[in-house]
């Protein structure tokens, strides 16, 4: 790492995986002066990509990139690189995330940290062989300033006996059967998971946070296009999931409650929806990324009126920024924030983070595949399937 006794302790970031998301990291980057009050920055100065090209527009467009690589192996033999952002397809997770630990490097992954329970099973042993690296998992979405204000509605435990849960990940990029096939759709790169792997840590941050870990599940799993066109003029078949519900029974302090979780890849009319739901015998509330700017709450006594209360919350992030309250938070934003609640406890441990909210870890994202093999096998049996 550099040197921690600058003014601002500047992080050099490599970049494995230059696709959309690896893009949207280098944008959050050039964007890091919007924060205040950080003592923190990254700075990313190698990236790699199989594709030369995907390399190239990192180079052509950030300055301080200083190599780029088309094996990832020689990006982390540079002693210039403290810190690993990765963003490739599931089933090069458990190789790249262990090569990366075993490095020494710090590591910023994307989900579903592994293709399978096994291949994640090996990612955490080797968090284990090298617990001063600091491994964490991307989900932006609990950093809106709506589902903020929901986790601290928690923290505070407002809502009394928790009745139901209900959260979810919704968008319809795939509604189009004229799409063409991607990795996603193929169980040897995306895994038997389908849009539970790809969208599902996204829904269960907030739950596994909260210490809602399911405790049984009975899988409801679609498939809607059985086949897309190859690219080549022909048609290839859909192998994974296209949407799945997932109801679940939880237990946490003392309360057995129903949970239901759902992912979603054809949800006509959604572009980008991410929501939690909390009803509770006191205080109920609800945020969806589908209205940004508001979050809903209904306060109850006991003979009391059921109402609720639509507030539109202000920009008021986890960290400072330069935008006034007035304006709208979006999902630049959310990665702005989040990878600054990586930087800070890389920079200033968990105890001395400058605000509570870290980013997911991988006993979360172990969670979400206890969840998503049981099920699998949940839609094997047409049955419920004890989580495990």
């Amino acid at each position: 790492m550099a040197n921690s006794q600058t003014k601002q302790n500047i992080i050099r970031f490599g970049v494995i995986g230059c696709g959309l998301m690896g893009k949207e990291f280098a944008s959050a980057a050039a964007r890091w002066l919007h924060l205040t009050g950080v003592n923190f920055a990254p700075q990313i100065v190698a990236v790699c990509d199989a594709n030369p090209d995907a390399a190239a527009w990192f180079a052509n467009a950030i300055p301080t990139v200083a190599n780029t690589y088309t094996d990832y192996k020689d990006l982390l033999a540079n002693p210039n690189v403290d810190a690993i952002y990765c963003a490739v397809p599931h089933n090069l997770h458990e190789q790249i995330y262990i090569d990366i630990i075993e490095s020494g490097k710090h590591l910023l992954g994307e989900k579903p940290f592994g293709v399978d329970r096994e291949a994640n099973n090996r990612i955490l042993e080797a968090m284990q062989r090298n617990p001063q690296v600091l491994v964490r998992c991307s989900s932006e979405f609990p950093f809106f300033p709506g589902a903020m204000q929901i986790a601290k509605w928690v923290k505070e435990e407002r809502f009394g006996q928790i009745i139901e849960v209900e959260a979810g990940f919704w968008h319809s990029s795939d509604l189009d059967p004229r799409k063409p096939i991607n990795w996603k759709r193929r169980i040897a790169t995306n895994g038997e998971y389908g849009c539970m792997g790809d969208l599902g840590l996204h829904v269960l941050h907030l739950p596994m946070r909260f210490g809602w870990q399911p405790q049984s599940v009975r899988a409801l799993l679609s498939k809607i296009v059985d086949q897309r066109p190859d690219g080549s003029g022909g048609m290839a078949p859909c192998e994974t999931w296209d949407n799945a519900i997932l109801a679940c029974e939880t237990s946490s302090g003392g309360q057995r409650f129903p949970m239901v979780l759902s992912t979603k890849r054809i949800a006509p009319g959604h572009a980008n929806t991410w929501f939690i739901r909390i009803q509770g015998t006191k205080f109920s509330a609800e945020f969806s990324t589908k209205n940004p700017k508001q979050v809903a709450s209904l306060p109850y006594e006991p003979g009391g009126s059921q109402a609720w209360h639509v507030t539109d919350v202000p920009y008021q992030s986890a960290y400072g920024t330069i935008t006034g309250g007035i304006f709208e938070f979006g999902f630049s934003d959310s990665i702005l924030q989040m990878w600054a609640a990586f930087c800070d406890e890389l920079t200033n441990g968990r105890e001395g983070m400058l605000q509570p909210f870290y980013c997911a870890t991988p006993e979360e994202a172990a969670g979400s595949h206890a969840l998503f093999t049981a099920a699998l096998d949940s839609q094997r049996s047409r049955r419920n399937i004890t989580v495990i």
